[in-house]
């Protein structure tokens, strides 16, 4: 049986002049329309991860597998505590779902979430469309008073990413313990344990609760802390001793915009390097911290975003396949120019996928270690970081080599 809400019409128009109509699903009740940057994903399951990972925030998601829905909903596969992505664009949304940790289908789910979804278009075509001319803004509607013209002008006006500061979206408020780990599913061999429980300061840009679990997991006291928490309180808890290792964390929009954090991480990280606590950084985090030390980004031209994005460790040799949701990158000859030596590279557009600084122990990747979903190639770097707040040293191929083994 179809219900109403899977046959009501729905339309994405760009700014280009197309208008892709199709079905509405989800929060589709009542007339809704959406701005936001059209984005795609080419990981072929993991749709609930990504709706809720807060790097979408402002962005309207687009799947490249043929088909979303067949495993439905539940609540412990949410990377946050809700649906963070603007809007929701499938090829075929799955009549039946069928896994016995299900709690409700994805069109239920993401009604009660208010997400509009999209769905029986040709998201070949609207993907292929993105690649050539590259991500822009968007608008999603199942509202039948609007002309195609009336949504393709919306679009032309609707703002671009750059220059969007959406962290304070999608941050705590107040300092938190996480305590939460990985539980039975995770795959990897038993590690070693640590020679002492780390405490890790997590700046919170948005961050993934499984990048939050994947340090829990490995001993770390976990302290999660507010965007704008000053560099003057977290340097107080390194120096009274309350903290052996800071974190900065995932997040959505424009890294350029995050002026306060940039500004913290500055005053943390650049001044004299026994002084520097040490610091690891993912993704958006990745690239405040490039930008604190003086190096500059760019906005990519359709980003990446995926569960299958091959990857070299500079330091070690070895090839990964990463998750990678991001739209921006850091100018890797402006990151040399900085002091900061890159360690890690994308294997298909040779664009920067991590760094290190040689004299202090602060490192970062543009790449997704927690996966969530994804694979677990890179989540060696977990424990490389518990390795450098145990050495206080940068990190380097001893520090990751071993960790290779552990956490995999």
């Amino acid at each position: 049986m179809v219900t109403t809400a899977l046959t009501s019409t729905a339309r994405l128009a760009l700014p280009d002049g197309a208008v892709f109509r199709g079905r509405a699903f989800g929060a589709c009740g009542s007339a809704r329309t959406i701005a936001a940057e059209v984005v795609f994903n080419t990981a072929m399951c993991g749709y609930e991860e990504a709706l809720s990972d807060p790097s979408y925030t402002g962005q309207i998601l687009v799947m490249t597998a043929p088909m979303m829905g067949n495993y439905g909903a539940n609540e412990a596969d949410l990377e946050s505590g809700k649906a963070q992505a603007a809007g929701f664009v499938v090829r075929e949304l799955a009549g039946l779902h069928s896994n016995q940790r299900a709690t409700a289908s994805l069109d239920a789910w993401l009604r009660r979430q208010g997400v509009l979804g999209l769905w029986d278009i040709d998201t070949r075509a609207l993907t292929r469309t993105l690649r050539v001319s590259g991500v822009r803004p968007g608008i999603l509607s199942n509202d039948p008073g609007k002309t195609d013209a009336e949504l393709v002008a919306a679009a032309r006006a609707a703002p671009a990413m750059d220059g969007q500061n959406l962290v304070p979206l999608v941050s705590c408020s107040s300092p938190q313990i996480w305590t939460e780990t990985l539980g039975d599913w995770w795959p990897a061999k038993k590690r070693p344990a640590s020679a002492r429980r780390s405490r890790v300061v997590a700046l919170d840009c948005g961050a993934k609760r499984n990048i939050l679990r994947h340090l829990a997991d490995r001993g770390c006291e976990v302290i999660v802390q507010p965007y704008d928490t000053p560099a003057a309180t977290i340097r107080g808890m390194f120096d009274r001793g309350e903290a052996d290792g800071l974190f900065i964390s995932n997040g959505p929009g424009d890294p350029g915009a995050v002026n306060d954090v940039i500004a913290t991480l500055r005053a943390l990280v650049t001044g004299p390097a026994e002084r520097t606590p040490p610091t690891f950084g993912i993704c958006l985090g990745h690239q405040l911290l490039a930008l604190a030390i003086g190096a500059t980004t760019y906005k990519l031209k359709f980003g990446h975003r995926g569960a299958n994005q091959p990857v070299r460790n500079n330091l070690t040799g070895r090839v990964e396949i990463t998750s990678q949701n991001h739209g921006f990158a850091v100018d890797t000859e402006s990151l040399r120019r900085a002091g900061g030596e890159p360690t890690h590279v994308n294997l298909n557009d040779g664009s920067l996928a991590g760094f290190r600084m040689a004299d202090r122990p602060v490192f970062a990747v543009q790449h997704h270690p927690e996966a969530g979903p994804g694979p677990h190639d890179a989540a060696y770097l977990f424990d490389a970081f518990v390795r450098v707040m145990e050495a206080r040293r940068p990190v380097d191929a001893a520090a990751m080599s071993p960790a290779l083994m552990a956490g995999v």
